[in-house]
């Protein structure tokens, strides 16, 4: 007979190297708090005695559709790219493992992809371990374990997917023999105080002590339910990592206890174990889906006509391949001539952006449908959107004022302005209050790059503002 595999243990656990001694040198007692509860959350996984630790990092390959699954026989890495290549880890990989929670997922409609060597040279992604893997398997490798290793990623599905990957791996732990650990790797908030790596946002405290007292309070489902706005604004790294743990955690009695939480280089890390004491936990899957239907079903009851008219663009042309017509007649607003952009977000990420800086249709509702079903079909970052998706799209839609020309960016400002920045043919332009954009530098320089602007060349500045439809 078989031997049933058991989840021994599970945790949420932070990736800052300078947490590891060795590279923190005199810093260390900055994050002495958090390399503490590293190492007492370390030595409680030792005490149950997995044979394998599954790590899902946020800096493992990233797909959009599909979660990374590593397949290489060893799995190392070492802290090169940090200064400190002599601090270097390698672990068996429990590759029947990985193959069984790809099939399983597969079954399950949450689509994987497993990288082996092959694959890894064809999307050109680098076969060692990230340091959301290695931080983690430091302070556990230090606490003496010595069993194998299984590291995944996740993909920008929805959390209701993310949740039933969890579940898919749960189920693979329980029908694969010997006991197994849980890691969810990932920092809070990048945005905690100015000059922090993805800059300030008064979001980024919120987020992380929202998060840390759900999560001390037992309310999964508050977690998972969060408002992804919130999220987007906090820069996290580590809520999806999350958000598949506690799909692991369907149906069980867990008591979660906090070891910690800081944030002493604008960055929150979180440690949170959550120990698990048997059955007859919530069951958060369907209560999920619900959810998330209510969601998108206020969204279209709440949506006024430029939003409306965007989305009913894109269903027909998807839907029957038809361009429909402009409303007759012409909804008010619409009978004008104006630049727009049409933007199209799926679980809280950009599916498609398509726009007109001038007008190039005979109204604005002509406008919106054509740049709406170019949003979906023709922006070349992502494939065409299909049929399956269309439930899940939102869609918002941002009519340009006419451009006026500035003489420096100190005129800007990226809550109110847009900008267009030229050098000759090229024009590049960036839309005003995009989440991550928070800084006049910052939205001249993603202007730049969208036109192919070197950051030395000689440009013309303009700005505009706009009225957006969500």
């Amino acid at each position: 007979m078989r031997e049933v595999g058991e989840l021994v243990a599970s945790a949420l656990m932070p990736h800052p190297p300078i947490a590891v001694p060795e590279i923190a040198g005199d810093r260390i007692k900055d994050v002495s708090t958090t390399t503490n509860s590293l190492r007492e959350i370390s030595k409680r996984i030792i005490d149950a005695s997995p044979d394998r630790i599954v790590v899902i990092s946020p800096h493992c390959p990233l797909f959009s559709d599909a979660i990374a699954i590593l397949h290489f026989k060893q799995l190392a890495g070492d802290f090169g790219q940090f200064g400190y290549r002599h601090l270097s880890y390698s672990f068996d990989n429990d590759c029947e493992f990985a193959r069984s929670l790809s099939k399983a997922a597969g079954d399950d409609r949450v689509p994987t992809v497993l990288i082996d060597s092959g694959r890894a040279r064809s999307l050109r992604v680098d076969e060692r371990l990230d340091h959301g893997v290695l931080v983690p398997m430091h302070f556990i490798n230090e606490a003496g374990y010595k069993g194998s290793l299984v590291c995944m990623g996740f993909a920008l599905l929805g959390v209701e997917d993310l949740y039933r990957f969890g579940m898919t791996l749960r189920r693979v732990i329980e029908e694969s023999p010997g006991p197994t650990a849980v890691i969810a790797s990932g920092d809070l908030s990048h945005r905690l105080m100015m000059g922090a790596p993805a800059g300030y946002s008064p979001d980024g405290r919120r987020f992380d002590e929202t998060l840390m007292d759900k999560l001390g309070k037992r309310d999964y489902y508050g977690v998972l339910t969060l408002d992804q706005g919130l999220i987007e604004r906090a820069g996290e790294c580590g809520y999806r990592s999350l958000v598949i743990l506690l799909g692991c955690l369907e149906g069980s009695e867990t008591e979660p206890e906090v070891l910690s939480y800081e944030g002493p280089f604008g960055v929150g890390y979180g440690v949170v174990d959550f120990r698990v004491r048997g059955l007859g936990g919530a069951r958060l899957l369907d209560k999920l889906i619900k959810h998330s239907s209510e969601e998108i079903r206020k969204r279209r009851e709440s949506e006024d006509a430029f939003v409306r008219l965007a989305r009913q663009a894109v269903e027909s042309y998807v839907r029957e391949g038809r361009i429909i017509d402009p409303p007759e007649p012409v909804p008010e607003g619409m009978q004008g001539r104006a630049g727009l952009f049409c933007s199209i977000k799926k679980h809280g990420q950009l599916r498609g952006c398509i726009g007109t800086i001038e007008p190039v249709r005979a109204n604005i509702a002509e406008e919106i449908i054509y740049n709406a079903i170019a949003a979906a079909t023709q922006d070349p970052r992502f494939s065409p959107v299909q049929v399956d998706e269309l439930s899940s799209l939102v869609y918002s839609v941002d009519v340009l004022a006419a451009p006026e020309p500035i003489d420096s960016v100190d005129q800007l400002d990226t809550e109110r302005y847009g900008v267009i920045v030229s050098s000759g043919q090229r024009r590049g332009l960036l839309l005003p209050n995009l989440d991550g954009v928070d800084t006049v530098e910052d939205q001249v320089r993603i202007a730049r790059q969208k036109a192919g602007i070197l950051a030395n060349e000689p440009v013309t500045l303009q700005r505009f503002e706009v009225v957006r439809h969500e």
